[in-house]
Order: structure tokens, then sequence, then C-alpha cells
């Protein structure tokens, strides 16, 4: 179980916190936002549901925007753009 932060292409990150539980995904989220530039776009999957909760409110906090919220046998998956 490792986290995984790599760039997938122009301005468009992903964020692999699969096997982890709170507070840690929100964490590693905020440290990868922190990372990237206003506009760039950041894909993260994890499997802990209150996760969800925390990066949504975290999200909202920071002004970043959720463009899109997917749930699949257990497995989540937000796409945020950073502002």
């Amino acid at each position: 179980m490792a986290v995984t932060f790599e760039k997938k292409g122009e301005n468009s990150y992903l964020l692999d916190v699969t096997g982890y539980v709170c507070p840690h995904p929100q964490l590693y989220t905020k440290k990868a936002l922190q990372k990237m530039k206003e506009n760039d776009i950041l894909e993260i999957i994890f499997d802990n549901p209150s996760s969800g909760e925390s990066i949504s409110a975290m999200c909202d906090r920071n002004g970043d925007e959720i463009l899109e919220k997917n749930h699949d046998n257990g497995v989540f998956n937000f796409t945020i753009k950073k502002t």
C-alpha cells in the first residue's frame, strides 16, 4: 500500500490513496493540490467512504472545484480543479 502521486499529462495529475483511512486521503489531497498550479486537474482514487466528505469539505473551504464524483464497487474517484 503506497500513495501514488503522478503527472498524467499537461496540467493533469493522479493521486491514488487506496487503502488509507481518514485523515490520510484528505492530507495527501491537500499536499497534492499545494504542489499544483491554478486550473490544474487532480484525479483522486480512494476507498474510504468518510474521506469523500472530508475532501469535499476541504475543497469547499479552499475554493477548489469538484468536477466529478464517481463510486464503483467501493472505490471512489473524484476529479478536482484547483482554483
